[in-house]
């Protein structure tokens, strides 16, 4: 699935440190987003499912999560639940990532999560998000 309805502008990146780290079982998806961000000048890293994001997230808090909804052995959901009960990530701003519709995502406000964006979304809206939450 095609994850923006826009392209990347050349030359808009600015120098930001904040480490951001991007869960998605795709490799496409992860790919396209980690790109993106580090022309914007993040640092990411990425998790290709919920365990794998819960370790990352617990070795190296990130400053912000991008976390699919939809994967195989931890949902998003999960994933921002686990990390409401823990006490070193409790406020760790989460945007989900979901191609469903708007009462979808209302869930994954309401297990917690910061945020969200539609798949495909535009490439304003992801650096907006970012943005906002990541500082």
């Amino acid at each position: 699935m095609n994850l923006m309805t826009k392209t990347p502008s050349q030359g808009q990146s600015e120098t930001c440190s904040e480490y951001i780290l991007v869960v998605d079982d795709m490799a496409d998806n992860c790919f396209l987003l980690k790109a993106i961000l580090e022309a914007e000048g993040y640092t990411v890293d990425v998790a290709n499912n919920g365990k794998a994001a819960l370790a990352k997230a617990e070795a190296l808090p990130p400053a912000l999560m991008l976390l699919d909804v939809m994967m195989p052995d931890m949902s998003g959901y999960e994933v921002t639940q686990h990390i409401r009960q823990s006490i070193k990530l409790a406020d760790l701003p989460i945007v989900l990532i979901t191609a469903h519709d708007q009462e979808i995502a209302m869930m994954g406000q309401a297990a917690g999560a910061t945020s969200f964006i539609r798949k495909p979304f535009d490439f304003d809206e992801l650096i907006r998000q970012v943005r906002t939450h990541a500082t």
